[in-house]
């Protein structure tokens, strides 16, 4: 099975699944294939100053009133139900799992791809869950991934064909699966124990940033002794310096990653560290790292290259807040901003080149659940999405096909 983050471009895409799966270089580890030279995503000159072109989210028009699936859309869009928690996957024998959140497709080799989606249950229920597509997106098979872990939050795709599915609870981990579930998945302590929220990998340098999901939680940095290999690292902890944005950051060394029952929590360890104040979904694009605080409806962009560190939504501040519980984001592979929410008014916005926000879908009646896991298919066609608790407490999973102005 092949990989890429959904926002890749095509050629990376076909180059990653001729190298890495045809070539067999994955069962060698991820580290083999970063040692061979793979290139990082190339950059895109329009997005490397910030947000200045990305195609203006009013052009989807307003939102029609709902459809049989209960889905608010624009004119020319369409969805569809995947899968319903304690379901079977239709043509499977696989039952989905409650509570849905993170996800992220991953393209196969024969043109169709598969969506990976966290379980955030805890006590040893969680894990990840996988709906494998066919060239024509209709579904193939289904499987767990990854079993008897915690609360499994979001996480987030490497460029070397894993998914990182995150632990958000006390020293919660970072476990790295494989999306067609043919290797067991893997811990990767390195990346320490915390409550983990979401992760993503600068294919530049092979950095990784993770966000933590508690009012004082951290933005972290780890920086791999050899890119692709997460097996060994130095794990660092943001400070934000100046008194308003745009910031510059500075990665202070994170004395102990792996705290045991008494230890010192990593969002504790660093004095000097600054809170973010409840770190969501992350995503990283065209030199930026772009991630959401849902304690005070924020999302940022974090420039790798310069560790330079903007607002580019604040509700506090917005003329027009209509986004608000800010939670896991996806970018479309032209640099637009897909953010959901949890709560607020269950919908998916869209961030514009001007900062302003415009919603692309809304789901009605489901009052007491979250949007989660926001993923494209790997043609930008196709938008695969969740409500976690839907009506009833049981989660659905969706995909919606549109013109996602080349997303």
């Amino acid at each position: 099975m092949t990989d890429s983050c959904p926002s890749a471009p095509a050629a990376r895409r076909e180059f990653l699944r001729q190298s890495l799966f045809a070539g067999g270089l994955l069962a060698l580890g991820p580290a083999a294939a970063w040692a061979q030279g793979l290139p990082a995503t190339p950059a895109n000159p329009r997005l490397d100053q910030g947000l200045q072109r990305i195609v203006a989210p009013g052009g989807f028009g307003e939102l029609l009133p709902p459809n049989a699936d209960g889905l608010r859309l624009p004119a020319g869009f369409s969805s569809r139900v995947i899968a319903r928690s304690g379901h079977f996957v239709s043509g499977t024998l696989h039952l989905w799992h409650a509570a849905p959140d993170g996800g992220a497709t991953f393209p196969m080799g024969d043109g169709g791809w598969i969506y990976v989606s966290n379980s955030e249950l805890p006590l040893g229920a969680g894990g990840v869950g996988a709906i494998r597509f066919d060239a024509n997106g209709e579904i193939r098979g289904a499987r767990r991934i990854c079993s008897e872990t915690e609360r499994n939050c979001a996480g987030g795709p490497t460029p070397w064909g894993t998914w990182l599915t995150c632990e958000e609870t006390d020293r919660g981990r970072v476990l790295e699966c494989d999306p067609t579930g043919e290797r067991p998945a893997v811990a990767r302590d390195a990346l320490g124990w915390f409550d983990h929220e979401a992760v993503t990998v600068d294919t530049r340098s092979g950095f990784l940033y993770l966000t933590e999901d508690k009012a004082d939680g951290r933005l972290y940095r780890f920086r791999p002794a050899v890119p692709g290999d997460l097996s060994r690292g130095r794990l660092e902890v943001a400070r934000r310096n100046g008194a308003a944005a745009p910031f510059q950051i500075d990665w202070l060394p994170l004395p102990n990653p792996n705290p045991r029952a008494w230890g010192i929590r990593t969002r504790r360890q660093v004095r000097e560290s600054s809170p973010f104040n409840g770190g969501e979904g992350i995503w990283f694009h065209a030199g930026q790292v772009y991630f959401t605080t849902k304690g005070d409806n924020r999302v940022w962009a974090l420039d790798t290259a310069s560790d330079r560190l903007d607002i580019v939504y604040d509700a506090g501040t917005a003329p027009d807040p209509i986004l608000s519980g800010v939670d896991n984001l996806v970018v479309s592979s032209r640099g637009e901003l897909y953010v959901a929410e949890d709560g607020g008014d269950m919908q998916i916005c869209v961030i514009g080149p001007d900062r302003s926000v415009a919603p692309i879908v809304q789901v009605q009646g489901h009052d007491d659940s979250e949007i989660t896991g926001p993923a494209f298919s790997p043609d930008g066609t196709r938008l695969y999405f969740s409500s976690q608790r839907g009506t009833h407490g049981l989660g659905l999973t969706y995909e919606v096909r549109g013109p996602f102005q080349g997303a």
